[in-house]
C-alpha cells in the first residue's frame, strides 16, 4: 500500500515533534495516490470552506505544516 515518504523523515537528523507522535507525513501510495498523516481539524475547518468545496461525510480536512509541503515538492511528480 504505502510506496514510499515524500521528503524527509519527520525525526531526521534526531529531530522530535510534540510529544514524539502525530508526525505528520506524506506518502505515495502503490496505486500513485496520496496519503496524508495531520491534524483534525474538520470540526473547525468545514464550516470555512469556499462555497465551491465541501467535505463528506467519508473525508477530513488535515492541517500540516507548510515546511513539510515544501520539503515535499522535489519528492512530488510533476505530471499526472
Amino acid at each position: 500500500m504505502f510506496k514510499r515518504r515524500l521528503g524527509p523523515d519527520p525525526h531526521a537528523n534526531g529531530a522530535q515533534t510534540v510529544a514524539l507522535c502525530n508526525c505528520p507525513d506524506i506518502f505515495e501510495l502503490e496505486s500513485g495516490d496520496f496519503a496524508i498523516i495531520g491534524i483534525d481539524i474538520t470540526d473547525s475547518a468545514k464550516a470555512k470552506l469556499p462555497p465551491s468545496a465541501s467535505c463528506g461525510p467519508d473525508e477530513r480536512i488535515v492541517f500540516i505544516p507548510r515546511n513539510l509541503l515544501v520539503n515535499a515538492m522535489s519528492d512530488i511528480p510533476e505530471k499526472v
